[in-house]
């Protein structure tokens, strides 16, 4: 059951800049557009599961949820592994980011209805500057873009509900808009792009 993972983290969402979700706060969590639709890539920078290497592995999490708000629950959820991942390393992926083996996708997942089946996909990742671009072969595109102020440093949320929750190092993302994005999965509840945007980086640990 023992797992360790860091991982960058590069969140889209279908509301405007900046999803109401993140603060936490039941009364701010209502949807832009009455629902919430959202892709999550991650890369796996090292760790293990049960002895098992994670390091270098590729992912993505599309979310959908209902609304109004995150509290509602309900969602429909799907993984995407990218397709250089081993069995052993699926297997443990998939459980540790549906939350099966404990840790912050515990609470993600407890508002999780529905998790179609697993994707094993080729997962290209292209970062220039402060912009990535990730294409995830048969279902999207992730398109993030890292907010700076004049000065050249990072515009950051810090504290709110979810960069706690989610146990980010420093408790901080660094807001990312999301324009270009784009997920077209049939079995998803419904096509979607995206706006808002954040990125970070954490290190999640279960003894």
């Amino acid at each position: 059951m023992a797992w360790n993972l860091t991982a960058d983290f590069i969140e889209t969402c279908s509301c405007n800049m900046l999803c109401p979700c993140w603060y936490g706060v039941r009364e701010l969590m209502v949807m832009d557009q009455g629902w919430c639709a959202s892709t999550w890539l991650l890369r796996v920078q090292q760790g293990q599961a049960d002895g098992v290497d994670l390091g270098g592995r590729l992912l993505a999490i599309a979310l959908d949820f209902p609304g109004p708000t995150l509290y509602d629950g309900n969602g429909t959820a799907r993984l995407y592994i990218d397709d250089g991942a081993s069995a052993a390393q699926r297997r443990e992926l998939e459980a540790i980011f549906q939350g099966t083996k404990g840790g912050p996708m515990a609470i993600v997942g407890g508002l999780v209805t529905t998790w179609l089946p697993t994707q094993t996909t080729p997962i290209a990742v292209q970062e220039q500057g402060g912009t990535v671009t990730a294409t995830v072969a048969g279902f999207g595109e992730v398109r993030s873009q890292r907010l700076t102020n004049d000065a050249g440093q990072p515009t950051l949320m810090q504290n709110t509900g979810f960069t706690t929750a989610l146990q980010f190092d420093n408790q901080a993302a660094q807001l990312a808009p999301s324009g270009g994005t784009r997920w077209a999965d049939p079995a998803m509840p419904r096509p979607f792009e995206t706006r808002s945007g954040a990125v970070a980086t954490f290190t999640w640990s279960v003894s």
